[in-house]
């Protein structure tokens, strides 16, 4: 399942619109039902309106009326190099924790299809909740 998403992350890479930071983010997101949506990152020149990958994957399925999510694989790096792990950014681990469980899974992966794994709960322990 690993290398899967991560090839899609790395397809859904290549729509970025990156043109300030030549930083590219690709992720696919696998939603319980077993679609997966694929996300890219999309800069703005006011920066603020800018989308990161993982939140545009999460905005299509929840568009769609999709809910409820296993896993997401990210990949990023400048000019489309995936050579490092990319981890997402805290409003992105904010949107996964209004959506996932503390146990789904963020796969970051590489071009060689090499990858860590966290849950969401590692990567966001004591997030803000809807009971808070």
């Amino acid at each position: 399942m690993e290398e899967s998403l991560i090839k899609a992350a790395i397809l859904a890479a290549q729509n970025s619109y990156s043109p300030y930071s030549n930083f590219t983010v690709g992720s696919a997101l696998l939603a319980e039902n077993g679609k997966i949506y694929l996300g890219c990152n999309i800069e703005n020149g006011a920066y603020t309106p800018s989308n990161c990958a993982e939140r545009t994957a999460f905005f299509k399925a929840i568009s769609e009326g999709v809910t409820k999510f296993k896993a997401i694989a990210i990949v990023g790096g400048h000019d489309k190099n995936f050579d490092d792990f990319c981890s997402p950014c805290g409003v992105c681990r904010q949107v996964m924790s209004e959506f996932c469980s503390k146990d789904f899974e963020i796969i970051l992966g590489k071009k060689d299809l090499s990858y860590k794994k966290y849950t969401l709960e590692e990567l966001l322990p004591h997030s803000f909740e809807l009971e808070d």
